[in-house]
């Protein structure tokens, strides 16, 4: 695939600014050239703006070369960031299937890029005739969410691949749940599809979300634009730094994993009790998406006890529905506790 024919001609043309710890990169016993304050505090310099420490950490863990990572001031910053390499505001387009994450939309509707939406299945699975059809010259991007937000569920593989052998654009695959299930990941595939961009983020099974990290894996043709494009520091020291010593600590991330699996059934046994609960529906993700009788009624009723989850009946799909995060033993109970009264 001519990749090159999807960037936009002025992000192809444009030369990025070069910082001063992007011109010099080895070692020196004296900095004058960057204009920092010279007296240390710890955080005096700037940071290396390639994150290459903690791209190499992230490789290993992820079995990616590093040359294929991309990180961000959360999976956001990589969304904005395809919008801007990829699509000519008012004229290109991207696709999302809802009940989708919004911020494919909002990131769009900054950028004056038209959104086309094919809803989801019944099942919450990509309607592949339904997408093949909607897709038009102009459609550039094609947001999966996998497992899906709100719904919680992995989208099928095979559909998939389906989608990434036939759609000539960039397929975005968001995996911020898949720590939830990751035998799933997408990541195996890079190789095969230079198409193809995966994000990934810290903020969910990590428990990393107020440090905002997210990570797109992509060809290196792919990431080279990403880093052409972003901000020089986007990445701050005070974050490189605590990631990479969180990240030291996986076996402490994997046994949080199965113990929020395991509250996960305990929840999905509990509700499937209930009468106010008519569906219970599959997840792969650390959340629970539930169709209520009266989903307002209980919404508030849990928002009067101090207890917050999300009303998603407005969502495509969703009429109905809280979606619901698993959380500790006790918190969980005391959920469960008030939905019973």
């Amino acid at each position: 695939m001519n990749l090159e024919s999807l960037i936009r001609p002025n992000i192809i043309r444009l030369k990025p600014y070069a910082s001063a710890r992007h011109e010099f990169t080895g070692t020196g016993d004296v900095f004058l050239d960057a204009n920092e304050n010279p007296y240390e505090s710890g955080v005096n310099r700037y940071p290396d703006p390639l994150q290459q420490a903690l791209k190499q950490r992230i490789s290993t863990l992820k079995k990616i070369p590093t040359e294929c990572i991309f990180l961000g001031n959360g999976s956001d910053e990589a969304i904005d960031l395809i919008l801007r390499i990829f699509c000519t505001p008012g004229e290109d387009q991207i696709m999302v299937l809802p009940p989708t994450y919004g911020m494919y939309q909002v990131s769009a509707d900054i950028a004056d890029v038209d959104v086309i939406k094919v809803r989801l299945d019944n099942d919450f699975q990509p309607d592949i005739q339904a997408i093949k059809s909607a897709i038009t010259p102009n459609t550039k991007v094609l947001f999966l969410c996998s497992p899906n937000n709100p719904t919680g569920n992995r989208l099928d593989q095979s559909l998939v691949l389906e989608l990434l052998d036939y759609f000539k654009g960039i397929v975005v695959v968001d995996e911020a749940y898949i720590d939830f299930c990751a035998d799933h990941t997408l990541l195996p595939f890079l190789k095969n599809y230079d198409h193809l961009i995966i994000m990934q983020t810290l903020s969910k099974a990590w428990g990393m979300a107020a440090v905002r990290l997210g990570m797109a894996f992509a060809s290196p043709q792919l990431i080279g634009y990403f880093n052409k494009v972003k901000a020089p520091y986007n990445i701050n020291i005070l974050t490189q730094r605590f990631v990479l010593d969180r990240l030291s600590r996986e076996e402490e991330m994997k046994q949080q994993v199965k113990q929020l699996q395991e509250e996960k059934l305990k929840l999905i046994d509990a509700f499937k009790t209930m009468k106010e609960v008519v569906q219970v529906y599959p997840s792969d993700s650390n959340f629970l998406l539930i169709k209520c009788l009266h989903a307002d009624e209980v919404y508030s009723g849990l928002i009067q006890q101090g207890i917050v989850v999300r009303n998603r009946s407005k969502e495509p799909g969703c009429e109905g529905c809280l979606r619901i995060t698993v959380g500790t033993a006790e918190e969980n109970s005391i959920l469960l506790d008030h939905m019973k009264s």
